[in-house]
């Protein structure tokens, strides 16, 4: 009888196609082991905190008006001398604007100090700019710091030290919104610009100035 039952089973075992295994059974066993093991307890990694002690207050914007800022636009005046209280007067006589265009004006040492960051009220009221027309959604305007030194870099460079101070100006920028080197442009090649412009210059160092920056 034994040995009837298991040729029957062995071959219903054939016939279901089970020729081989690919796992060896699970070993059943009741024993266990009394010992508890307590997990491993990891400590939380502090987020890198960044402090801006020697920033200038007023590059700190108010928190209850402070936007998210995506980008950086670089531009420049197109012209030997100025300041933002004579862009400002210029922007609203001339182009009947609320007022300069600009978040920053870096002098040149004309009307204002060579390498002096001027902060308009732009960016102390965290306003949308006027500064980078022509960009589907005015997305230049609405998210991308306005920067503009004094000067014609068609035609001359940036002294070193407008350089000095775009550089830290950026910086500043980048920690605190982290905007990577590849969103830091010049007005000309600004994505989805559709005027045309040589602004910031023929003379303007782009590649230097992203050489010398983080991200």
């Amino acid at each position: 009888m034994f040995s009837r039952v298991f040729i029957i089973y062995s071959c219903l075992f054939f016939l279901g196609g089970c020729i081989y295994d690919d796992e060896p059974m699970p070993r059943i066993t009741y024993e266990y082991s009394s010992e508890v093991v307590q997990p491993k307890l990891l400590t939380p990694t502090k987020p890198r905190t960044v402090t801006y002690e020697n920033v200038p207050r007023g590059w700190l914007p108010a928190s209850q008006v402070e936007k998210k800022w995506t980008a950086v636009v670089i531009h420049h005046s197109g012209t030997k001398n100025g300041n933002a209280a004579m862009f400002d007067k210029w922007h609203r006589e001339g182009r009947h604007w609320e007022g300069v265009g600009y978040d920053f004006v870096i002098g040149n040492g004309t009307n204002s100090g060579d390498g002096q960051v001027e902060v308009t009220f732009r960016w102390r009221q965290q306003k949308t700019g006027a500064h980078c027309g022509g960009t589907p959604g005015n997305w230049a305007n609405k998210y991308a710091v306005g920067i503009c030194l004094v000067g014609d870099f068609n035609r001359t460079a940036p002294t070193s030290r407008q350089m000095q101070s775009l550089v830290e100006l950026i910086r500043f920028l980048q920690r605190r919104y982290n905007i990577p080197k590849s969103r830091i442009y010049g007005h000309g090649a600004t994505p989805g610009y559709t005027g045309k412009t040589k602004c910031p210059g023929r003379r303007f160092p782009m590649a230097r100035l992203k050489s010398m920056l983080d991200f």
